[in-house]
């Protein structure tokens, strides 16, 4: 049916109006609307979706410690280190935001290169922000591990302060770090892809922008977490 709507359409010179115009541009290939492209539109409704799902996680966090009876941990305090006998409050959290905001800018140039058909530096780049997401994920780790097994912290207990910190804190980074380390698999597949010559072949590097999209949505959620989290 769309076929031939379609074919009408080419023959008359016009596009095709309601019912089949919808018919058409929902079925055809690759294409939503004809002048969007179909994995550009899907993560763009994913990412807003996701949006909804993390303010509702920052949103639950404040307003639960507002209403916490108990004293909330120092975060300053809680997230320091101590490198040459001197403790640092949020050093390793400085780090964390450095590496993940930089690797924004190793994406932005992979984008820009993989449309200019460079496959070697996009490629290349690619690898890079793969790899230091990778870095903040194993930082996190290490971040979990203190307060797990040093300071004893856990989702239903918290010896510094009110129990929900615990909750809140695996919750909101444990998901956040889920969708880092999905990126990193993410960037790691399309980066094989755009060595091996896979969008050449079809003239269309629009993977490599759209790894670009969620990447960079990653990057600016954290932001939040830190701001809120972290510095409140």
């Amino acid at each position: 049916m769309a076929q031939a709507i379609e074919t009408n359409a080419a023959a008359t010179g016009t596009e095709p109006q309601g019912l089949g115009g919808f018919a058409a541009d929902w079925s055809a290939d690759q294409e939503v609307f004809r002048h969007v492209h179909w994995g550009k539109a899907m993560m763009w409704i994913f990412l807003l979706s996701d949006t909804f799902i993390f303010s509702c996680f920052l949103t639950s966090y404040m307003t639960m410690r507002a209403s916490a009876t108990l004293p909330w941990p120092d975060p300053s305090k809680v997230f320091a280190l101590t490198i040459g006998g001197q403790t640092i409050p949020l050093i390793l959290i400085a780090i964390m935001t450095f590496v993940l905001i930089s690797s924004s800018g190793t994406m932005a140039m992979a984008v820009n290169f993989g449309y200019r058909r460079n496959r070697r530096v996009t490629a290349a780049l690619m690898g890079a922000t793969a790899l230091l997401g990778a870095s903040f994920v194993s930082m996190q780790a290490f971040e979990w591990h203190k307060l797990i097994f040093e300071e004893g912290v856990r989702p239903w207990t918290n010896p510094m302060g009110a129990p929900q910190f615990g909750a809140s804190f695996f919750m909101i980074t444990g998901f956040h770090g889920l969708h880092v380390s999905a990126g990193v698999i993410m960037l790691a597949i399309v980066a094989s892809k755009v060595l091996r010559g896979h969008y050449d072949r079809r003239a269309d590097y629009s993977a490599v922008e759209i790894a670009g999209l969620y990447w960079h949505f990653v990057d600016l959620v954290w932001v939040f977490i830190f701001a809120f989290f972290y510095l409140w």
